[in-house]
Order: C-alpha cells, then sequence, then structure tokens
C-alpha cells in the first residue's frame, strides 16, 4: 500500500502496525473494491483531521486477532485537501482488508469544545463515505459506550483503554499511537457488542449504542 508507508520502529515493538502519512494516490480500482469481503473482519477508525487511527481484527473460532493497526495522517493546510488525503488512505485500507463491517467513533460534544466535534465530523464523514462506495455496514459508538464495553468503566482513560485492547488481542505491549488504539478500541467493542452476539445465536439490547 502506498498510501500507508511502514514503520519499523512500531513494527519492531508491535508485530503488525503501520503508520504512515496519506498521499493522494487515485481512488481504488473498481475490481479490488468488488472483491468478497470477510465477514468476521471488522475495521475500527478513530477519527481526525490530522490523524485518523485505524485498526482491523478478525474473529476465528480460535478468538480475536490483530491483523493491522496504524495511522492516515493528513498534512495540507487545506480543509479540502486534508478530507481528500483521508478518504484516499481509509479506501485502500478498506481495499486491503476487505472488511465486513466498519466501526467508527459516535460525535461526543463538548460544550466547551464545540468546534472539535465539528472538524471531527468532517473526517467522519469521509469515512463513511469510503464505507458507502465499498458497501460497507457502518456501526457507530459513542466514546464512554466503548471504554464500558472493554474495562466496565465508561470514563476510563487512556492507558486503562490501551492495557483492555493489549489484554484483549494478546500484544507483548501497550499499543502505540494513541490513535492506533483508540481505533482497535472501537473495533473491539463492535466484536463485543455486534458480531460476537450474533456468533452465539443471542439477540442483544441495542441501548446505550448510537446512531449518527
Amino acid at each position: 500500500m502506498d498510501a500507508i508507508a511502514k514503520s519499523t520502529g512500531k513494527l519492531a515493538v508491535l508485530t503488525g502496525f503501520r503508520s504512515g502519512c496519506a498521499v493522494l494516490t487515485g481512488t481504488a480500482s473498481l475490481a479490488a473494491m468488488e472483491q468478497p469481503s470477510f465477514p468476521h473482519r471488522i475495521v475500527g477508525f478513530d477519527p481526525g483531521l490530522n490523524t485518523t487511527g485505524y485498526g482491523v481484527v478478525e474473529w476465528s473460532g480460535r478468538g480475536l486477532r490483530l491483523l493491522e493497526a496504524g495511522t492516515v495522517r493528513s498534512r495540507s493546510e487545506l480543509l479540502e485537501t486534508r478530507l481528500a488525503e483521508i478518504h484516499a488512505g481509509v479506501r485502500e485500507v478498506l481495499e486491503a482488508f476487505r472488511p465486513g463491517a466498519l466501526a467508527i467513533e459516535q460525535i461526543f460534544v463538548h460544550a466547551k469544545f464545540p468546534k472539535t466535534a465539528i472538524l471531527m465530523g468532517h473526517a467522519r464523514g469521509v469515512i463513511c463515505l469510503a464505507a458507502a462506495h465499498a458497501g460497507l455496514a457502518v456501526h457507530h459508538y459513542l466514546p464512554n459506550r466503548v471504554k464500558s464495553t472493554l474495562t466496565g468503566n465508561g470514563h476510563a482513560g487512556k492507558e486503562q483503554m490501551q492495557m483492555a485492547v493489549q489484554r484483549e488481542l494478546g500484544l507483548v505491549s501497550r499499543p502505540e499511537p494513541a490513535d492506533a488504539a483508540d481505533a482497535l478500541a472501537i473495533a473491539l467493542a463492535d466484536y463485543h457488542l455486534r458480531l460476537r452476539p450474533l456468533n452465539a445465536g443471542l439477540v442483544i439490547d441495542r441501548i446505550g449504542s448510537s446512531r449518527p
């Protein structure tokens, strides 16, 4: 993948992690996007205008495994160019891994920082657009829902969440960078709240999950 450059430093610590900078390489080929997806594969996204984290996990009869996690970075000062770069990077991730579903953090509007939610909404929009082009279902989760699912505490801090992701995926150390760790947490929450009950043949109560 040209748009996501490998970081050997990160790979030396956490095999499967990749970070890099999104570049305008053109849209993914139609033939690639039409290939079958993997229904037990989930990609999570932690949206941001500067750095968008992503994490891909897959469930099998032996449990969950990490396929890859990393970041899509946008360096332009122009909003429209940043969004195009994010969209191109997300498309590359979807083309490479062909997940069965996409999970993304829902916007939480803090009264003191309304501008942050607006800017995050731009990034969320192009991620959802890429998912729509790929024919993927998108599942939205509030931050406190993700935190409570993995730790039992809806106000868990970054370190506690990283430890939870490390435990769930059997990693040798806490996942870095934080954006990738957050994306993995979102993917794991989607597994526990949606995919795991389906695999067990259960019907779950969706109260507490969020919609756009």
